[in-house]
Protein backbone atom coordinates (compact mmCIF):
# COMPACT_ATOMS: atom_id res chain seq x y z
CA UNK A 1 0.00 0.00 0.00
CA UNK A 2 1.38 3.42 -0.75
CA UNK A 3 1.80 6.24 1.64
CA UNK A 4 -0.70 8.20 -0.39
CA UNK A 5 -3.54 5.75 0.24
CA UNK A 6 -2.36 5.38 3.44
CA UNK A 7 -3.05 8.43 4.85
CA UNK A 8 -6.41 9.66 6.47
CA UNK A 9 -8.62 11.67 3.91
CA UNK A 10 -7.76 15.37 4.71
CA UNK A 11 -10.85 17.60 5.48
CA UNK A 12 -10.99 20.80 3.11
CA UNK A 13 -10.02 24.02 4.08
CA UNK A 14 -12.74 26.19 5.22
CA UNK A 15 -13.47 29.78 3.72
CA UNK A 16 -11.59 32.50 4.66
CA UNK A 17 -15.02 33.91 5.41
CA UNK A 18 -16.08 31.20 7.30
CA UNK A 19 -13.07 30.55 9.21
CA UNK A 20 -13.02 34.90 9.90
CA UNK A 21 -16.82 34.44 11.01
CA UNK A 22 -15.92 31.15 13.56
CA UNK A 23 -12.88 32.66 15.17
CA UNK A 24 -14.97 36.10 16.28
CA UNK A 25 -17.48 34.35 17.59
CA UNK A 26 -15.55 32.21 19.74
CA UNK A 27 -13.59 35.47 21.22
CA UNK A 28 -16.92 37.16 21.94
CA UNK A 29 -18.52 34.37 23.29
CA UNK A 30 -21.45 33.96 20.56
CA UNK A 31 -20.32 30.33 19.81
CA UNK A 32 -24.16 29.23 19.84
CA UNK A 33 -24.17 29.27 15.97
CA UNK A 34 -21.46 26.90 15.93
CA UNK A 35 -21.12 23.00 15.52
CA UNK A 36 -18.17 20.55 15.61
CA UNK A 37 -18.00 18.63 12.01
CA UNK A 38 -16.86 15.09 11.18
CA UNK A 39 -13.56 16.43 11.59
CA UNK A 40 -13.95 17.80 14.96
CA UNK A 41 -13.23 21.27 13.93
CA UNK A 42 -16.24 24.59 14.74
CA UNK A 43 -17.82 25.12 11.53
CA UNK A 44 -21.08 27.40 11.24
CA UNK A 45 -24.38 25.81 11.60
CA UNK A 46 -25.39 26.64 8.13
CA UNK A 47 -29.20 27.09 7.38
CA UNK A 48 -30.20 28.80 10.60
CA UNK A 49 -30.47 32.98 11.13
CA UNK A 50 -27.94 33.22 13.53
CA UNK A 51 -25.43 31.60 11.00
CA UNK A 52 -26.14 33.99 8.16
CA UNK A 53 -24.99 36.64 10.85
CA UNK A 54 -21.73 38.64 9.69
CA UNK A 55 -19.83 39.57 12.60
CA UNK A 56 -17.80 42.82 11.28
CA UNK A 57 -14.38 43.61 13.81
CA UNK A 58 -13.04 47.53 13.72
CA UNK A 59 -9.37 45.82 14.96
CA UNK A 60 -8.66 42.70 16.82
CA UNK A 61 -11.28 41.76 18.99
CA UNK A 62 -8.22 40.39 21.61
CA UNK A 63 -7.29 43.97 22.01
CA UNK A 64 -10.62 45.50 22.65
CA UNK A 65 -11.76 45.85 19.27
CA UNK A 66 -15.38 46.32 18.90
CA UNK A 67 -17.33 43.79 16.77
CA UNK A 68 -20.29 44.92 14.89
CA UNK A 69 -22.98 42.13 13.82
CA UNK A 70 -24.41 42.45 10.62
CA UNK A 71 -27.84 41.32 8.84
CA UNK A 72 -29.67 41.24 12.33
CA UNK A 73 -33.22 40.57 12.17
CA UNK A 74 -34.87 43.68 9.04
CA UNK A 75 -37.70 43.52 11.50
CA UNK A 76 -36.07 45.05 14.48
CA UNK A 77 -33.15 46.29 12.07
CA UNK A 78 -35.30 48.79 10.44
CA UNK A 79 -36.00 51.73 13.01
CA UNK A 80 -38.72 53.82 10.81
CA UNK A 81 -41.16 50.73 11.77
CA UNK A 82 -44.12 51.47 13.68
CA UNK A 83 -44.37 49.23 16.99
CA UNK A 84 -47.58 47.66 15.48
CA UNK A 85 -45.78 47.03 12.31
CA UNK A 86 -42.93 45.70 13.95
CA UNK A 87 -45.33 42.98 15.91
CA UNK A 88 -47.11 42.24 12.75
CA UNK A 89 -44.31 40.88 10.88
CA UNK A 90 -43.04 38.86 14.09
CA UNK A 91 -47.05 37.40 14.50
CA UNK A 92 -46.97 36.60 10.93
CA UNK A 93 -43.52 34.91 11.00
CA UNK A 94 -44.37 32.88 14.07
CA UNK A 95 -47.74 31.41 12.02
CA UNK A 96 -45.53 30.68 9.39
CA UNK A 97 -42.75 29.13 11.37
CA UNK A 98 -45.22 27.08 13.29
CA UNK A 99 -46.77 26.01 10.00
CA UNK A 100 -43.80 24.87 8.60
CA UNK A 101 -42.55 22.76 11.23
CA UNK A 102 -39.12 20.84 10.21
CA UNK A 103 -39.63 17.11 11.21
CA UNK A 104 -43.08 16.89 11.23
CA UNK A 105 -44.34 13.87 9.13
CA UNK A 106 -47.80 12.96 8.45
CA UNK A 107 -48.06 9.80 10.20
CA UNK A 108 -49.97 7.04 8.77
CA UNK A 109 -53.88 6.92 10.02
CA UNK A 110 -55.79 4.33 10.80
CA UNK A 111 -59.38 4.65 9.42
CA UNK A 112 -62.13 2.83 12.12
CA UNK A 113 -65.01 1.46 11.03
CA UNK A 114 -67.18 4.74 11.80
CA UNK A 115 -64.74 6.94 9.72
CA UNK A 116 -62.68 8.44 12.53
CA UNK A 117 -58.59 8.91 13.36
CA UNK A 118 -56.76 6.52 15.30
CA UNK A 119 -53.79 8.30 16.78
CA UNK A 120 -52.16 10.30 13.55
CA UNK A 121 -52.38 13.64 11.48
CA UNK A 122 -50.44 16.80 11.80
CA UNK A 123 -50.73 18.24 15.06
CA UNK A 124 -54.29 20.97 15.65
CA UNK A 125 -51.74 23.82 16.42
CA UNK A 126 -49.74 23.26 13.36
CA UNK A 127 -53.32 23.03 10.90
CA UNK A 128 -54.08 26.24 12.99
CA UNK A 129 -51.11 27.85 12.04
CA UNK A 130 -51.29 27.19 8.67
CA UNK A 131 -54.37 28.82 8.12
CA UNK A 132 -53.97 31.82 10.28
CA UNK A 133 -50.32 32.22 8.29
CA UNK A 134 -52.75 31.66 4.89
CA UNK A 135 -55.44 34.39 6.10
CA UNK A 136 -52.25 36.73 6.43
CA UNK A 137 -51.49 36.14 3.14
CA UNK A 138 -54.60 37.00 1.54
CA UNK A 139 -55.22 40.12 3.43
CA UNK A 140 -52.17 41.52 1.93
CA UNK A 141 -53.74 41.52 -1.17
CA UNK A 142 -51.07 41.97 -3.71
CA UNK A 143 -48.19 39.49 -5.64
CA UNK A 144 -45.62 42.73 -4.55
CA UNK A 145 -46.59 43.76 -1.42
CA UNK A 146 -46.71 39.57 -0.14
CA UNK A 147 -43.28 38.72 -1.43
CA UNK A 148 -41.40 41.65 -0.11
CA UNK A 149 -42.89 40.76 3.29
CA UNK A 150 -42.46 37.06 3.41
CA UNK A 151 -38.91 37.60 2.02
CA UNK A 152 -38.43 39.95 4.87
CA UNK A 153 -40.39 38.24 7.66
CA UNK A 154 -40.28 34.26 6.80
CA UNK A 155 -37.22 34.39 5.14
CA UNK A 156 -34.60 36.90 6.80
CA UNK A 157 -33.42 38.57 3.82
CA UNK A 158 -32.96 42.62 4.22
CA UNK A 159 -34.15 44.83 2.45
CA UNK A 160 -30.98 45.81 0.79
CA UNK A 161 -30.64 42.41 -0.97
CA UNK A 162 -34.00 42.24 -1.82
CA UNK A 163 -33.47 45.22 -3.79
CA UNK A 164 -30.59 44.33 -5.10
CA UNK A 165 -32.32 40.75 -6.24
CA UNK A 166 -35.50 42.63 -7.93
CA UNK A 167 -33.33 45.97 -9.42
CA UNK A 168 -35.67 48.48 -7.34
CA UNK A 169 -34.26 51.17 -5.43
CA UNK A 170 -34.43 50.48 -1.49
CA UNK A 171 -37.31 53.53 -1.22
CA UNK A 172 -39.26 51.25 -2.82
CA UNK A 173 -39.06 47.67 -1.33
CA UNK A 174 -39.02 49.77 1.95
CA UNK A 175 -42.90 51.06 1.06
CA UNK A 176 -43.62 47.80 0.25
CA UNK A 177 -42.43 46.24 3.36
CA UNK A 178 -44.46 49.21 5.05
CA UNK A 179 -47.60 48.79 3.36
CA UNK A 180 -47.45 45.11 3.74
CA UNK A 181 -47.00 45.54 7.69
CA UNK A 182 -49.35 47.69 7.81
CA UNK A 183 -51.99 45.56 5.93
CA UNK A 184 -51.06 42.36 8.56
CA UNK A 185 -51.73 45.06 11.19
CA UNK A 186 -55.39 45.79 10.38
CA UNK A 187 -55.89 42.00 9.39
CA UNK A 188 -54.75 41.50 12.96
CA UNK A 189 -56.95 43.77 15.04
CA UNK A 190 -53.32 45.80 16.06
CA UNK A 191 -53.83 48.85 14.27
CA UNK A 192 -57.64 50.30 13.13
CA UNK A 193 -58.13 51.23 8.65
CA UNK A 194 -57.84 54.94 8.41
CA UNK A 195 -60.81 56.35 6.63
CA UNK A 196 -60.21 59.14 3.72
CA UNK A 197 -60.69 62.20 4.28
CA UNK A 198 -63.42 63.89 1.91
Amino acid sequence: MSKKTAQKAKPAKLSKGEAEQVRIRKEVGHDFALKDDAFGRKRLATGTLEARRIYEVSNDTSTGGIVRVRNVDPLTGITSLSRQQREAGMRYREDFRVSAQDGVKPIALTERVDGGRIGGGVADRILSAGRAYADATRALSHWEVSGVVQKVCCAGETVKSLAEQTGEPRDVVSKLLKIGLDLLAVHYGMMLMRRPRG
